[in-house]
């Protein structure tokens, strides 16, 4: 179903999305925060996702942290799964305790490929990558330190390439946790196609040197995301899927000279799935938005015309380094939605503070990776 728009769109008015009615067009980004021992989800983690959800505060979407699909889609320490029962009912306190809030959640599935290290994979094994080419990236382990668990960075480990006949595995790995995201009581799902991360791998010529129908040209380099998309929409309803997309940034080592026809290409691929959104990474992850990669700047707009062009009628979200006054521009320029990550870390009421002109909580950065409450679900509200 197509948003609702008008002639002047404000960050705060409602918009149709999907299967879904949002109270407002901001969205909060999916944000790992190391807080989940034994790929579990907490109630901690409930607490602060229905911090983030309270009526005329909070998010009008929240997306829930990166969730790997299966066990060899894990590459940090603990991070929360969807692809055990344990952990579906454990989300399911998460999920109810949004929408007590009166709050929509989707959750990130995430399959890592190779920014892993093998003590995070099953049996100590290499991480899969569509080529055996170790990123220049690093992961977040916890380890055992005189009996305290410290984390800290550690350079990810060489990867395998994962075999023709594992190629359906992993599709189906994505279109069961799009089930399972349902059963959790998720109003849907984001499927991470970005930021070095597995398909984003596959999408790319830095990452993806194969040479049968998954390599090659960008036909074939988009097809394993082509299938999971297929998969999963047919599984829960286009109406309840979004994908995210990262067409230049350098996270995790994603490269790729010639991004503009290979993301082009993908948006069009995507229109006729009847997705709820597309959310787009302007520029570098987390960094500098005009970051460019090959000869010239990438045309955001252009992205947008090649998805609209082709019948994409799901919601464009744009991300990275937005305030009020960058978010207000990119709705009056065609976007629908605007995500916010970090602010929504240290400001669990980011939309009272923003259209009132409030001033925002510090983050800390300390806090950011695994411990507990502090820094987490401490942060103040405004009075």
């Amino acid at each position: 179903m197509e948003p609702t728009a008008s002639l002047s769109p404000s960050l705060f008015d409602p918009i149709r999305v999907g299967a879904w009615t949002l109270p407002n067009r901001v969205v909060m980004a999916p944000l790992t925060r190391n807080r989940a021992p034994g790929q579990v989800p907490t109630a901690l983690m409930a607490t602060y996702y229905a911090q983030r959800a309270r009526p005329d505060t909070g998010a009008g979407l929240i997306i829930a942290e990166a969730t790997p699909v299966c066990p060899e889609g894990h590459g940090y320490a603990d991070t929360p799964g969807l692809h055990t029962p344990e952990q579906v009912r454990a989300w399911r306190a998460v999920t109810d305790a949004v929408h007590a809030e009166g709050g929509h959640i989707v959750v990130q599935l995430w399959h890592v490929g190779r920014i892993s290290h093998v003590a995070l994979q099953p049996g100590g094994q290499p991480p899969v990558a569509p080529s055996a080419i170790r990123a220049a990236a690093k992961t977040y382990l916890v380890q055992d330190v005189d009996g305290r668990r410290v984390g800290g960075f550690v350079d990810v480990s060489e990867p395998r390439a994962l075999r023709l006949d594992e190629l359906p595995g992993i599709v189906a790995a994505y279109r069961q946790a799009a089930l399972n995201a349902i059963e959790a009581g998720f109003d849907g799902i984001e499927i991470h196609a970005a930021n070095g991360y597995l398909l984003d791998q596959f999408l790319r010529r830095g990452s993806n040197h194969r040479t049968d129908a998954y390599g090659g040209p960008i036909e074939h380099r988009a097809r394993l995301l082509g299938e999971v998309m297929t998969a999963v929409t047919q599984a829960i309803g286009g109406e309840r899927v979004g994908i995210r997309l990262s067409p230049v940034t350098p996270a995790n080592d994603a490269q790729d000279d010639d991004p503009q026809p290979l993301f082009e290409y993908v948006v069009r691929q995507l229109a006729p799935l009847g997705l709820a959104y597309v959310h787009v990474i302007e520029g570098q992850t987390g960094g500098a938005r005009d970051y460019q990669q090959g000869p010239q700047p990438f045309d955001y707009a252009a992205l947008r015309r090649a998805y609209r062009d082709a019948g994409g009628r799901g919601a464009w979200m744009v991300n990275n380094g937005y305030d009020r006054a960058l978010a207000e521009q990119a709705l009056a320029q065609g976007a629908d939605l605007v995500a916010f990550g970090r602010p929504f870390i240290a400001n669990p009421d980011l939309t009272r503070r923003l259209p009132e002109g409030l001033p925002l909580n510090p983050l800390q950065r300390a806090t950011l990776y695994g411990g507990g409450a502090e820094g987490y679900t401490d942060y103040p509200f405004a009075a």
